[in-house]
C-alpha cells in the first residue's frame, strides 16, 4: 500500500477500482448496487486529472476508506435483503 507521502502506482489505483466495482456487485439490492457502481465510476472520473502526488495519495486513501465502508455495508444489506426482486431484475418472458 502507498504511504501518504507517495502517490500510488497505476496498478494500485486500478486494483482499487476493480475492488470497489466487485464489492458494489455484491449488494443484494438493485438500487444500492447500481448506485455504488455509478458512484465508483464517477469518483474515479472526477479524480482522473489529479497530478499532485499528495492529492493523488489523498484520493487513493479516501477510496480505500470507501472500500472498507462498502465491504461492511454489503454484510449489513445482506442481513436485511428484501424478499422481492426489483422490477429492473425481473427478466421478461
Amino acid at each position: 500500500m502507498a504511504s501518504a507521502a507517495s502517490a500510488p502506482s497505476r496498478a494500485e489505483v486500478l486494483s482499487l477500482f476493480r475492488s470497489l466495482l466487485r464489492t458494489a456487485a455484491k449488494f443484494t439490492d438493485y438500487n444500492v448496487r447500481e448506485y455504488a457502481k455509478r458512484r465508483t465510476i464517477d469518483g474515479f472520473r472526477e479524480n482522473r486529472g489529479l497530478s499532485d502526488p499528495s492529492s493523488i495519495a489523498s484520493a487513493f486513501a479516501d477510496g480505500r476508506n470507501q472500500l472498507e465502508v462498502a465491504m461492511r455495508q454489503v454484510v449489513v444489506y445482506s442481513l436485511y435483503a428484501p424478499k422481492v426482486k426489483s422490477v429492473m431484475e425481473i427478466g421478461s418472458g
